[in-house]
């Protein structure tokens, strides 16, 4: 490509307004690829955390023994685990207060369950709503950067006498690689959000799962436990 005519040099014969507009493209570029890479290692490491713990669960050991577990790593263990916890949390609490209704000890491990789960997942979409709104608004702004390059031209060329292919194309094609870099920067972030987007909620509905069975776990002791009483 002649030298007149490549990516850099365009850029630095274009409008200020156009330069800033790439300048800010690709600054939100790069920390949109920062967010992506981040989320990426997270969910695979929620994934993981979740399905250690759900593997352990279900092995049979005992629900005290994995709360104490779960109490010690509560920074260093996963969502789900953090979940089992607050709600074993709660109900050993309202058994210390000598509460003996069934239903009040569900509903209040099913409460905080639930505070916890709310909790993890707001974690979870943690810069979603950024990679959301970069995907939608890069390329309008990419447009703006265009339109404006595409009207400095032309306004240019009203003082020459004969305007050419080649007095005109530099003036243009600097003006669209601004609606480039704005698709450069809106096309990852796209995606990125409805693969994340799809990802956290299957591990939402993975969590709500594991609240269900659990708190059909604790019903169940309790019915033996009011069996055995009787």
């Amino acid at each position: 490509m002649p030298q007149e005519l490549s990516i850099v040099q365009l850029l630095l014969n274009a409008s200020w307004v156009v330069q800033a507009v790439v300048v800010l493209l690709g600054v939100v570029s790069i920390i949109s690829w920062a967010a992506i890479i981040r989320k990426v290692f997270a969910i695979r490491r929620v994934n993981s955390h979740n399905e250690d713990f759900e593997r352990e669960f279900w092995s049979g050991a005992n629900l005290n023994d994995l709360y104490a577990a779960a109490a010690q790593s509560a920074r260093h263990g996963g969502p789900m685990e953090r979940i089992f916890a607050s709600g074993m949390r709660e109900y050993q609490k309202l058994r210390e207060r000598r509460i003996t209704d069934n239903g009040s000890l569900l509903d209040g491990a099913r409460r905080a369950m639930r505070a916890s789960f709310q909790r993890e997942l707001d974690a979870l979409e943690t810069n979603l709503s950024f990679l959301g709104t970069v995907g939608s608004v890069a390329p309008y702004v990419g447009l703006f950067g265009t339109v404006w390059g595409i009207m400095h031209a032309f306004t240019g060329l009203a003082a020459l006498a004969q305007v050419t292919l080649a007095t005109v194309a530099p003036g243009i094609a600097e003006a669209l690689v601004a609606t480039a870099i704005g698709l450069f920067a809106a096309i990852p972030a796209v995606v990125a959000y409805n693969r994340f987007a799809t990802d956290i909620d299957r591990v939402a509905n993975r969590m709500e799962t594991f609240m269900e069975e659990f708190s059909n776990i604790l019903q169940r002791n309790l019915g033996n436990q009011s069996a055995s009483g009787h």
